[in-house]
């Protein structure tokens, strides 16, 4: 089945708790679409041996993968920007380039509850291609840190998906976004429409227990 050729290049990015199931989203939407997956965690695992993840290190991905897309976008190639956009600055630049660039721009905002979240994230099995490059496993408290320096979106256009959902049901979502814009026509929308399904959060969980045990977190 050939890929779905957007009308015009855009720049997909993506938002969301650790272990939302973004990169799993990445890469299933860029084997429906024409579009290059530019994944950070990727990009740090070749780029250093021993990833700090501090703050000098972020930068270092964050200006690469922006290199990257801009120069995608400019040859008329469409992106999905497999790195969490935290905050609204940064996302006011990715905005920024894709119109530079002449391209549109998507944000889908991946919903899930924080204890799922967490729970998905502290059973990452690296065997499986989506977690092979994920960053290490965060305890409590360094899950409730970064969490609580993101910024949800208000004032923005965006779309809201479920990280519990299966890809089949989150891409109705996407192709009646990308309808909207003109990205699609509409014989494509039409076919993309799926009935919601689960994910199971935690499958074929070997031995132990996790502690789900989670404080409220409060995003500001």
């Amino acid at each position: 089945m050939s890929k779905i050729v957007l009308n015009k290049p855009t720049l997909i990015t993506l938002y969301g708790f650790p272990g939302s199931g973004k990169t799993h989203f990445a890469r299933q939407l860029c084997e429906l679409i024409s579009a290059a997956h530019i994944q950070g965690d990727r990009i740090r695992y070749e780029l250093f041996e021993k990833p700090r993840y501090d703050k000098q290190e972020n930068e270092v991905i964050s200006r690469l993968m922006e290199y990257m897309a801009e120069e995608f976008l400019s040859a008329g190639i469409s992106v999905v920007f497999d790195m969490n956009a935290m905050r609204l600055a940064q996302r006011r630049g990715l905005r920024d380039m894709a119109r530079k660039s002449r391209a549109a721009h998507v944000l889908v905002w991946l919903q899930i509850d924080p204890e799922s979240a967490y729970l998905r994230g502290s059973t990452r099995d690296r065997r499986k291609n989506d977690s092979k490059y994920a960053m290490p496993l965060l305890d409590n408290e360094s899950f409730d840190r970064v969490c609580g320096h993101m910024q949800n979106p208000s004032n923005e256009d965006y779309i809201v998906i479920s990280g519990k959902h299966t890809f089949n049901a989150q891409r109705s979502a996407v192709m009646k976004k990308l309808y909207d814009l003109n990205l699609i026509n509409a014989d494509i929308a039409g076919n993309s429409v799926i009935k919601p399904g689960l994910v199971n959060l935690v499958p074929n969980m070997v031995g132990g227990r996790v502690d789900i045990s989670r404080r409220n977190i409060v995003i500001r």
